[in-house]
């Protein structure tokens, strides 16, 4: 392969991931945790877009309520990782990248 051709090679990968990068700044994923008690938005580059409590929640210990923060917070990362695995994956299929 020569040396032109590798440039444009990752010309193209380059372009393919920002516009990757680009779709997860505008993809939407939901963290639910305790039954809907909380629910976390955030984007599929992890910020935070919103977080809703349902109002029977105030009457629980704070550490509870942390621990179910957390949890909406943790499932919506989760879940914003196996976003970016697909949308990543997309950009980059096919493309032959060093070991």
């Amino acid at each position: 392969m020569d040396m032109e051709q590798l440039m444009a090679q990752a010309k193209d990968l380059q372009d393919k991931v920002a516009a990757a990068q680009e779709k997860l700044a505008h993809t939407t994923v939901r963290g639910i945790a305790s039954g809907g008690a909380c629910i976390v938005e955030m984007t599929g580059k992890y910020d935070l877009l919103s977080m809703k409590l349902r109002e029977d929640i105030s009457g629980r210990a704070a550490d509870e309520i942390a621990d179910i923060v957390l949890s909406a917070l943790r499932d919506a990362k989760a879940k914003a990782d196996a976003t970016i695995d697909d949308v990543m994956g997309d950009a980059t299929a096919g493309m032959p990248l060093p070991m």
